[in-house]
């Protein structure tokens, strides 16, 4: 059963939507046997374990922050002229190798952000530092010849995802541990991040940043991209390997390796309350169970609910909210068999939208590699006045936190899904919408709130119109159920459900449990919803 607390979190603190956003190499076979051996080699030098060495000496050594000085006359840029500077083209690495992907760099902007990149070819290691030449500054008026060696603002990559004569963008990084990625005719929408950190239960939210990008040259004949990141913060450090495989549904593959700095060289004696693993951040304005008034489209959303699956077999479904106060959710399980933010919503008449396209943003399924024990998936929602800032974040926090000088090595893989989603064996919520329809007058319907939530799926479509189907649902202490009913839909065939409950206590929150039976089996994910206050 989930459990719910109301900390009030400082939404100019954590989870803002970053501006921007944004192989292993396989030797070509017909290279002689000598110079395969020799390239591979090479190829291979550089691996997690190398990042690892310098995320562990670092965080032995006392935690020093960033300087995010810039020069002064790029600190004084307005945002639109921050826009104004453009990668030139012709930089763009690996274009004249003609490789199946490509990567340009952002500059670093006004606050001072900025990473190191580093190439990994067959040669060996090569530091690509700043050069203003790389980059077009528009109308902007400036001297970044004097700037030195600012670094870069972060990174991306392109790759033959939608055309064979064309690179499209395929995967971001930039800003704190961001990145986020693009199936076959996506949009961008949600992001990930490496690692989230006391982003509900401790004090002020700890941002940790990638300080080091290492790219892996691509041989001509790759499938996949591979990147690696060395990461810093206050309380801990970490060594990061991302294996990217676009397509229909591109998939990141995340190697970690997390060090817990010593109380020695921390920046905060604190101990560490929730680290987050695998960590989603989007946005939810409106939807079906929230229609904004006054706004011509149905709903505003890059994901519209959480799902979980859990190692006893339980699949769950959250629909996301845009509270007037913070909600924290958290599901207790066992073991995890995995989570995300989906966008289950592909149609657009559900949105209507023809410059966002809501319907094409990805949705973000995460699968732990391997056992990650027994924890928790948490769900943060707050309010967001407009579709501008994220508001949603989703990870799991493990039962067992490491202690200040010990690590972690954890794995898990992000499938950046569209149109052919993750979803449960059985059955699913197509839509979920509250709110009551006809009412006799007079009809007293105080503290009283109906859902109506239609499912569909393999266990429920063939279902004859007169199939005893059961509505099971439950409610916390402060709720109890009036009425569950399950029937078939004569117009689209799903199954609705009808779930009428009473909210007594109008201070408190309401959870609430539902899910499809027929025959004693059962044919439904299980759908929880929360009544805030």
């Amino acid at each position: 059963m989930p459990a719910f607390f109301l900390p009030f979190f400082d939404a100019s603190v954590g989870l803002k939507r970053s501006a921007n956003f944004l192989v292993r190499a396989r030797i070509a076979a017909c290279a002689s046997l000598a110079v395969l051996t020799l390239a591979a080699g090479q190829a291979q030098a550089f691996g997690l374990d190398d990042v690892a060495a310098k995320a562990r000496q670092r965080s032995e050594a006392p935690w020093r922050e960033a300087s995010h000085a810039v020069p002064a006359e790029l600190a004084k840029m307005s945002y639109d002229d921050y826009r104004d500077i453009r990668f030139n083209a012709a930089s763009t690495l690996w274009r004249v190798d003609k490789l199946p992907y490509e990567a340009n760099f952002f500059h670093v902007g006004r606050h001072g952000d900025s990473v190191r990149i580093h190439e990994i070819t067959t040669d060996g290691i090569k530091h690509l530092p700043y050069d203003p030449a790389t980059f077009n500054f528009g109308k902007n008026k400036l001297s970044p010849q004097t700037w030195g060696d600012l670094g870069h603002g972060g990174v991306r990559f392109f790759s033959h995802l939608n055309s064979p004569s064309y690179k499209d963008e395929l995967v971001v990084f930039t800003g704190a541990t961001y990145f986020r990625a693009l199936g076959a005719g996506q949009r961008y929408g949600l992001s990930a991040r490496g690692l989230a950190v006391d982003t509900v239960g401790g004090g002020k939210e700890e941002f940790p940043r990638f300080t080091d990008f290492w790219l892996e040259k691509p041989a001509a004949d790759a499938k996949q991209l591979t990147v690696y990141a060395l990461m810093d913060s206050e309380r801990m450090t970490g060594a990061y390997r991302f294996d990217i495989t676009p397509g229909e549904q591109t998939t990141t593959q995340v190697q970690a390796r997390i060090f817990m700095r010593p109380a020695a060289t921390s920046g905060n004696s604190a101990p560490v309350a929730t680290l987050g693993i695998a960590p989603l951040t989007s946005m939810f304005f409106s939807g079906e169970n929230q229609p904004r008034p006054g706004d011509f489209r149905p709903e505003v959303h890059d994901s519209d609910g959480l799902m979980m699956a859990t190692g006893d077999g339980e699949w769950l479904w959250r629909p996301l909210q845009n509270p007037s106060a913070t909600v924290t959710t958290s599901f207790s399980m066992k073991s995890l068999k995995g989570f995300g933010l989906m966008q289950r919503d592909r149609s657009f008449a559900s949105y209507e939208d023809t410059e966002a396209r809501y319907e094409l943003r990805p949705s973000a399924w995460v699968t732990p590699v391997g056992d990650w024990g027994p924890g928790r998936v948490e769900l943060l929602q707050f309010n967001t006045p407009d579709e501008t800032h994220d508001n949603v974040a989703a990870y799991w926090v493990p039962e067992k936190m490491p202690a200040p000088g010990q690590s972690l090595d954890i794995a898990w893989q992000i499938s950046w899904q569209g149109k052919n989603p993750q979803l449960p064996p059985n059955g699913w919520a197509t839509q979920s919408r509250r709110g009551f329809g006809f009412s006799k007058p007079g009809t007293d319907l105080t503290g009283q709130v109906q859902f109506i939530v239609d499912f569909a799926g393999p266990a429920l479509d063939t279902l004859p119109e007169d199939a005893k189907v059961e509505a099971v649902s439950s409610a916390n202490a402060n709720g109890r159920v009036l009425e569950s009913l399950a029937y078939k839909n004569p117009v689209t065939g799903a199954w609705r459900m009808a779930l009428r409950v009473q909210r007594l206590n109008p201070a408190q929150p309401v959870e609430l449990r539902a899910f499809l039976k027929h025959d004693n089996h059962t044919v439904s994910e299980t759908w929880t919803n929360l009544i805030t206050p």
